[in-house]
């Protein structure tokens, strides 16, 4: 895969967050077998960021999903953090995911009847974490929502909301933190605030980031780019 210029520091010495081989996903449609995504293999070092390319319809979600043990492939396998997820069952694959992986979505996924500081805490409470508060209140501080902790989501902005899913997948500190289209419902001026706070985050936490995103000059900060084309790896 093409490499392009850093914006984490971080050298990896633990073992790859993210491994596939010969990655396959087929599903069943009206004319026959539809092949999905065909014998994706790729590596993720650790501390890196990769960003998923493709037009839509390409397959770029569906891998997604399969890196995360959220689907289940037809064939191949995926290594988390140098764990086989589909020699898990479902609820082995759950916590392993639990364990290693944060999530922030296009749509921000808040919970609407919580505020922004309880819906940061929310994670760590169901971890049973007793500085839930305060390490919300802090990271909530640092994407720069210090003085909108009691709002809940229809009072902020999208940018805003955004801040809050980032807030929340980073103050659990996964090994790995996967995007889709975390920019494709904001305007540019504030997907690239998102982005420049994303990317700080990586830095600072060392943590592994795989993007799907459409957006060239975000795929061009991230270490290396896998370009998807009609569910193969395109050149």
């Amino acid at each position: 895969m093409p490499m392009s210029s850093s914006e984490s520091t971080h050298i990896a010495t633990a073992a790859p967050a993210i491994v596939t081989r010969d990655l396959s996903k087929v599903v069943a449609d009206s004319g026959g077998p539809l092949a999905i995504l065909h014998n994706i293999t790729m590596t993720v070092p650790a501390g890196e960021s990769l960003a998923i390319v493709g037009a839509s319809g390409s397959g770029k979600s569906t891998l997604l999903s399969l890196l995360a043990g959220l689907d289940v492939p037809s064939s191949g396998e995926v290594l988390m953090c140098g764990r086989s997820l589909f020699e898990l069952n479902e609820d082995e694959r759950a916590a392993h995911r639990a364990r290693h992986v944060g999530f922030v979505f296009q749509s921000f996924q808040l919970i609407s009847h919580l505020s922004a500081l309880e819906n940061v805490m929310l994670p760590m409470e169901l971890r049973g974490d007793k500085d839930a508060r305060s390490k919300a209140s802090a990271m909530l501080e640092r994407v720069g929502l210090g003085g909108r902790l009691r709002h809940r989501p229809a009072l902020l902005s999208g940018g805003e909301q955004q801040r809050v899913a980032l807030a929340r997948a980073f103050v659990m500190h996964p090994d790995i933190l996967m995007a889709d289209e975390p920019t494709g419902s904001l305007d540019h001026a504030t997907g690239q605030a998102i982005m420049d706070l994303m990317f700080d985050l990586n830095r600072e936490n060392g943590t592994t980031l795989i993007l799907v995103t459409h957006d060239s000059q975000i795929a061009q900060r991230c270490h290396s780019q896998l370009r998807i084309s009609a569910g193969q790896v395109a050149p």
